[in-house]
């Protein structure tokens, strides 16, 4: 007999077809060349959108999300970036991100849990007018650019979320192991090179009858040293939120964003432009488009952003492609 978890999953997923995708996207930060370090952050603004708390169809799901980036700090603003000092920081991002996810089909602490273990492969450019030293930023270099091609760090999730009616309520934990591309003293670097804890919580308003869905995730993040450059990132703290009208059990529309704070002050010996808090904000819509796939459904969503209220930090727009099959839907 099936689980009441499992049937209500199975039962709302007929009436709109919310498939996996949207959840696993809580696990995709990366080295965008956002600081903190270099203008850095562990968690990626705006990794997670609609569904974020919803049931997901139990078994395994492999979503794959292009996200593509491009910041721009102005020529005036310092970063300490691979250990050096520098200024007027322009940055691209090129990833996929691959975030395989298995859902428990039995409960967990009353709710459903599921785990993910996300990975990306991609480009890196980043480029400085100057690059400085010293206290009295004395110019060493001009107009120097770096590219990185390689892999991320591996990104473990796990979550549980608990369901009742239109209100869907969730807490997740996730972390960094610092394993990708990295080097000191290159612009452009893919991973993080430090370890980094991040946990929060996620609600969900699903209306599956009229078909409105607003989402909201909540949570901060640790930092560990980087002891390559001796630098420890602050505290942060991050809200991402989405809007979502269905128009048709295939189509929906809708709004998201994110704010993002840092709260405490970076420090160790290489911290030499002081606490360097950073904060963004950023917005954009969203179009989701859900099909059959196996016995199951499969979807596919573009979101987009453009940041504002930056501070110590590189800011512009991004987007992100997802395409989430349900694999044990196969026949």
């Amino acid at each position: 007999m099936e689980n009441a978890i499992a049937m209500t999953a199975r039962r709302r997923a007929g009436k709109i077809g919310i498939a996996v995708a949207f959840a696993a996207l809580a696990t995709l930060p990366t080295a965008s060349a956002r600081a903190d370090e270099g203008g850095v952050s562990f968690w990626l603004p705006g990794q997670v959108s609609s569904f974020a708390a919803t049931p997901m169809a139990p078994g395994f799901a492999l979503p794959a999300i292009y996200y593509h980036a491009s910041v721009d700090s102005g020529g005036s603003k310092q970063f300490i970036t691979g250990g050096r000092v520098v200024a007027g920081l322009d940055a691209d991002a090129d990833l996929v991100f691959f975030a395989p996810t298995y859902v428990f089909a039995d409960p967990v602490a009353g709710g459903q849990g599921a785990l993910t273990l996300a990975w990306a492969a991609g480009r890196m450019r980043a480029s400085v007018d100057a690059t400085l030293t010293g206290p009295l930023g004395n110019t060493l270099e001009r107009n120097r650019t770096d590219t990185a091609n390689g892999g991320s760090d591996l990104y473990p999730k796990g979550q549980i979320t608990w369901h009742g009616g239109v209100h869907n309520f969730g807490v997740y934990a996730m972390g960094d192991i610092p394993t990708g591309a990295y080097q000191v003293g290159r612009l452009a670097n893919i991973g993080i090179n430090h370890y980094a804890l991040d946990g929060g919580g996620m609600y969900t308003y699903l209306d599956a009858t009229k078909g409105h869905e607003f989402s909201a995730t909540a949570g901060f993040t640790y930092n560990f040293e980087n002891h390559d450059t001796d630098y420890r990132n602050g505290v942060d703290v991050h809200l991402d939120w989405a809007l979502a009208q269905f128009l048709s059990e295939q189509w929906l529309v809708g709004l998201n964003g994110y704010a993002y704070q840092q709260v405490s002050d970076d420090s160790g010996a290489g911290a030499t432009l002081g606490g360097f808090r950073s904060r963004v904000f950023g917005a954009g819509p969203q179009v989701g488009y859900f099909f059959p796939f196996g016995g199951a459904k499969g979807v596919v969503n573009l979101r987009g952003n453009w940041e504002w209220g930056e501070q110590n930090r590189p800011a512009g727009w991004n987007l992100y492609l997802t395409v989430s099959l349900p694999l044990n839907g196969v026949k």
